[in-house]
């Protein structure tokens, strides 16, 4: 019970130091904000993504203000790789919360309940029409349905390693799973399967064994059946984090690859 009582007080102290990231960073398209468009008709900062009532439930993400793509993408498995060796599920989970801007299918300006009162429409309608437009940058930031050209996402994490176990993480050891993957951590939080890896190879402050803003977060999808653990793009990126790292919103600084070695063993 004291673990779990840990690992929920060190989540939310970990998420509550995120308000300080997100005001005026490139994910602020509130007036005054660093976005790609901004608007001159809100100067709020969390309606373009989140919204404490009519949120929308058809996504894994807090309290989502927007409405999902409805994009067919192509996967990085498209590629043949003989590395690749998860079993995928189709791109959703938090993925496709980011992707509902990155991947221009969409202004960024729409959501289902706009800043006031009188503002909500099922359908999604745009905050500034006309002011803020789809995502632009190829491949970066916008991302496009393309998504041979970027690390895969939906994909379970180390070949398959705690796919339906919640005693035994370690890749190099489990029933199904790629040793050249580090141990992935295992909690039940509010009944609710989670996973995450710890990062340890960073000058990073953390505790072991306590999911952390600044571990690698897994996300828990379903796969044939059984609940395990998979790689979104949330688990490298943390979008109300805008330290420049150099680039801004990763999860920990990418000094000595850093981000990639936390999960890979190379």
């Amino acid at each position: 019970m004291n673990k779990y009582i840990v690992l929920i007080a060190g989540t939310l102290l970990a998420y509550g130091s995120a308000w300080a990231g997100i005001k005026g960073s490139q994910h602020d398209l509130g007036s005054g904000g660093a976005g790609q468009g901004t608007s001159t008709a809100t100067t709020e900062v969390c309606v373009f993504c989140h919204t404490p009532h009519g949120s929308n439930t058809g996504v894994a993400a807090p309290l989502w203000n927007k409405t999902l793509p409805s994009t067919t993408y192509t996967r990085y498995s498209s590629l043949g790789t003989a590395s690749l060796d998860g079993s995928e599920v189709t791109v959703g989970s938090v993925s496709l919360a980011c992707l509902s801007c990155h991947d221009g299918s969409q202004a960024m300006d729409v959501v289902l309940n706009g800043p006031g009162s009188g503002n909500y429409n099922a359908a999604g309608s745009e905050i500034d029409a006309g002011a803020i437009g789809t995502m632009v940058g190829d491949p970066i930031p916008k991302i496009g349905a393309d998504l041979r050209n970027d690390h895969p996402i939906s994909i379970a994490y180390a070949g398959g390693a705690c796919t339906g176990t919640t005693a035994d993480c370690d890749p190099a050891s489990a029933s199904s799973g790629d040793p050249d993957f580090a141990v992935a951590q295992y909690a039940s939080i509010n009944t609710q399967d989670q996973w995450w890896v710890d990062v340890t190879n960073t000058a990073v402050t953390g505790t072991a064994n306590v999911r952390e803003k600044t571990d690698m977060i897994l996300y828990t999808r379903d796969f044939s059946g059984t609940n395990g653990p998979s790689v979104e793009c949330a688990s490298c990126h943390d979008p109300h984090e805008d330290t420049k790292r150099p680039v801004s919103f990763l999860r920990i600084a990418n000094n000595n690859s850093d981000v990639c070695l936390s999960c890979h063993i190379k």
